[in-house]
């Protein structure tokens, strides 16, 4: 289509956008005959990232921010070879992180203008090329090593002799001076010498500071350039994690435009992947969020990822690989174990702000005692560059010495994709097994961690989560999307089980599986690790939200299919007096639900349903005791259900809750639940992932009554009251607090307009309760935490992750706070609080 196009002449120092449009540039390249013999490369630099496109294929990215900015159109120009190119290259107009205003994880700038800086022509000489890369090797190790290290001084005096051997105007000196550099580096390392794993890789965010579509280019450019090294660099290794991107149809518009643009890509990889060089590494569908995806979704991103390599590349993976997500629950070494999954690859605890992670190899320990040999690259990157500091810091920091003896060391740009470089592997090349520095060599992550293996007789174990001591903002960032992930799930887990109840009844209804599987894949998309945490830019939002939005919807048309056919003969048979109640949850369930009666009025009715079951109500159910409310002279109300009785003061906040048979008591004299609370929110740098420990020194609770609590409803089968508030300057809250007939607990259905910036809401409940330890909610089980801060380890947990509740209980009694679209959370002292 590009290349149909009329194009115009462009000269250097133009500038082209605005952000995220794309252009397109052909090139017609003439070599002079003169430059016969010579190595030719096509040079281009821009702000922008680029593709070369060459006979209708993409061939290689050129991204400055990536160190590539050339193309070899040959290494030594011969007389039958073409001498006249034409290329075209594809421009988008962002750079490699995005188009942020001022800063990197800024808002994009949307008029940002991206300038075309250099294109050339050039000879490339290799031997000055191949001699400045030594000399490099050769004065860090100089300056690296350390004075008490003799190879420092023989690097330093190596270095010393080839500046006066070599002449820059006489290429014939070249080659002394390089046999000096050479003497050094074939000087071979004893054999007890700690061995680097180096294995290429380009972690690329599927979104982030970029949207959706713009990964699929970002990746067709670095496996382009990927492919392009391998033909020159038969040893070298990659490892991909998310090769979904361009050959699984998530969405069909997008799908087809990949295979029509990259028809050859795909297949190329392919016969890589069968060689053992292009390694499929992960087992999941997307690197997600380690944390808040439930149970099943975490399920679910296993069994798509491990389909597809099973059905793809005739094996599933052995390595879970998630190096950039913002900690690890503890259910995860149980749900990889079940996945055929015995192996774990990680940094990101290096990012810890408060206590240093005291393992870089160890086996991790489940919640039901399941363990996976886990390994953390003791250079602390994933986007090493293959530098004598970085092979240097990953043998002195590794916090496993003497246990294991190699490591991981993952080479190439990342993030916004880019991968390894030529420069990357001639470094490492000089390196491979010299006198002073580790040994290296190209590797697999099979191979790293079948010696791993054989050497972890030794190691130590971690038992529970990984929790990283930063982002824990992201636990609450964007509540939309926190709220759609938590409706999408529940929507999806009903429509499978009312499906699964209509089909297993026999007849005729078809099983919806590749509707499922097409939303399920939309809800673990949005499961990314930048995506559900919120710390993305806003086009990646509103994408996710729309994809919650088709989930919703079709989810909905799904339900009411599996329902029709489940129930339709108590449908057509019901009076219109009669409902029709079904329960999606294993046990059976009493409660008021609101429905509508034959002229169209909303009633209350008290009905039972059976565990995942339905049943056809009548005659609802008497109450054994009905919802008593009344208001006192002070202002407050009480509500009584003859299970609990609650007591709430004229601004809305519970000052008494109790048990009617035992009179417990369960808030503290003096103190009030339901207490909003309103934080300054300025983090050091990460502002969408980031709250501090010290937001806690700046609690301002709301007390600003916009309109005084009140009865709404008086009684019977249900009762309830509201109330509104103001918020800051400039955000409101209204809260109608809600009791049922026959239940044990309190409802809060609370709307937020919320409008203000760098503030976090929070609502309290403290408790008459005593307990060095909160139990939290997490994927298929449940963990504790201290709500103590004796050591650093506990008080960096002072924002922490929970599911559908979180409880703190003692001996015969406890509470617990349940939520339906909030992750976000803390239990200090006898408070527990939900961040809003």
């Amino acid at each position: 289509e590009a290349v149909r196009q009329e194009f115009t002449p462009a000269a250097v120092g133009d500038s082209f956008g605005p952000t995220w449009e794309t252009c397109w540039f052909k090139v017609e390249l003439s070599i002079p005959p003169a430059w016969a013999g010579r190595e030719v490369h096509f040079v281009w630099e821009s702000d922008g990232e680029g593709m070369v496109w060459r006979d209708g294929q993409p061939v290689q990215g050129l991204t400055k921010e990536g160190e590539k900015t050339s193309y070899i159109l040959t290494s030594s120009l011969k007389e039958a070879e073409p001498h006249s190119v034409t290329l075209y290259v594809e421009l988008a107009c962002n750079g490699l992180f995005g188009a942020g205003k001022g800063s990197m994880i800024a808002p994009p700038d949307p008029d940002r203008r991206f300038t075309l800086s250099k294109a050339e022509l050039v000879i490339f000489n290799r031997d000055v090329y191949e001699l400045l890369v030594d000399l490099e090797i050769l004065l860090d190790m100089a300056q690296l090593l350390g004075e008490e290290n003799q190879r420092s001084f023989q690097a330093l005096y190596t270095a010393n002799q080839m500046v006066n051997v070599c002449d820059v105007t006489d290429s014939s000196t070249f080659p002394a001076a390089r046999d000096l550099a050479l003497a050094i580096f074939s000087q071979r390392n004893g054999e007890s010498q700690h061995t680097i794993h180096a294995v290429g890789h380009c972690h690329i965010d599927s979104a982030w500071l970029w949207p959706y579509e713009e990964t699929i280019r970002k990746c067709a450019r670095s496996w382009a350039t990927v492919l392009r090294l391998m033909e020159s660099n038969p040893e070298l290794t990659f490892a991909c994690s998310q090769l979904w991107l361009i050959s699984v149809p998530w969405q069909a518009q997008q799908f087809e435009w990949v295979r029509s643009w990259y028809p050859g890509l795909y297949v190329q990889i392919q016969d890589l992947v069968a060689k053992g060089r292009f390694i499929p590494v992960g087992g999941t569908w997307v690197e997600m969020d380690g944390n808040l995806p439930s149970g099943e979704s975490m399920v679910r991103q296993f069994l798509q990822g491990q389909r597809f390599f099973q059905e793809q590349f005739g094996r599933i993976c052995s390595e879970f690989w998630l190096p950039d997500t913002f900690g690890y629950s503890a259910q995860l070494p149980q749900l990889m174990r079940g996945c055929g999954i015995r192996r774990f690859l990680t940094q990101k605890l290096s990012w810890n702000l408060v206590n240093t992670f005291p393992h870089h190899t160890f086996f991790w320990e489940g919640i039901d005692g399941s363990r996976v040999l886990t390994h953390f690259p003791p250079g602390d990157s994933y986007g090493m560059n293959g530098r004598v500091e970085e092979v240097l810091k990953t043998v002195k920091n590794n916090k496993d010495k003497g246990r294991v003896n190699h490591s991981a060391f993952l080479f190439g740009f990342g993030d916004g994709g880019g991968g390894p470089t030529q420069k990357m592997l001639d470094r490492m090349k000089r390196m491979r097994d010299t006198d002073g520095l580790p040994r290296i060599q190209i590797s697999t992550p099979d191979q790293l961690f079948s010696v791993l293996e054989k050497e972890s007789s030794q190691l130590c174990t971690w038992v529970g989560e990984l929790f990283l001591e930063l982002h824990n903002g992201t636990y609450t960032t964007q509540a939309q999307i926190k709220k759609g992930n938590r409706e999408c799930e529940r929507i999806l887990h009903d429509v499978e089980v009312l499906s699964a109840l209509a089909l297993a009844q026999g007849g005729t209804f078809q099983y919806p599986s590749s509707q499922l599987q097409r939303l399920w894949r939309l809800l673990l998309l949005n499961q990314f690790h930048d995506v559900l945490p919120g710390s993305c830019i806003q086009l990646v939002v509103e994408d996710a939200l729309g994809y919650y939005a088709e989930i919703r919807r079709a989810g909905a048309g799904l339900q009411e299919e599996a329902l029709r056919s489940l129930c339709g003969d108590l449908l057509q048979e019901g009076s219109p007096e009669s409902t029709l109640v079904v329960n999606t949850l294993p046990w059976e369930r009493t409660e008021v639900i609101s429905r509508t009666g034959p002229a169209g009025t909303e009633t209350l009715a008290l009905v039972t349903a059976p565990s995942m079951g339905y049943a056809l109500v009548k005659e609802p159910l008497l109450p054994p005791q009905p919802v008593t409310v009344w208001e006192q002279e002070d202002g407050s109300i009480v509500m009584e259900n003859g299970l609990i009785a609650a007591c709430l003061d004229a601004m809305g906040r519970l000052v008494s809750l109790r048990l009617v048979d035992s009179q417990r008591e369960s808030i503290p004299d003096s103190c009030c639940a339901n207490q909003f609370a309103l934080f300054d929110d300025v983090p050091l740098y990460w502002d969408a992932w980031d709250v501090m420990d010290y937001h806690l020194e700046t609690r301002k609770p709301v007390t600003t009554l916009l309109k005084p609590l009140k009865v709404i409803l008086g009684g019977g089968l249900r009762g309830s009251a509201s109330f509104s508030l103001q918020i800051g300057k400039s955000s409101t809250l209204s809260q109608e607090i809600i009791l049922d007939a026959a239940c044990p607990f309190l409802r809060f259905k609370t709307q937020v307009e919320w409008k203000e910036a760098h503030k976090f809401l929070k609502v309290e409940f403290p408790l008459l309760i005593r307990s060095t330890n909160a139990t939290y909610e997490i994927q298929f089980g449940h963990l504790q935490r201290p709500t103590h801060w004796n050591t650093s380890w506990d008080w960096a947990r002072f924002e922490v992750w929970a599911h559908k509740w979180l409880d703190l209980s003692e001996h015969g009694f406890g509470v617990a706070l349940l939520n339906d679209c909030k992750y976000g959370a803390s239990a200090h002292g006898n408070v527990l609080s939900l961040s809003l």
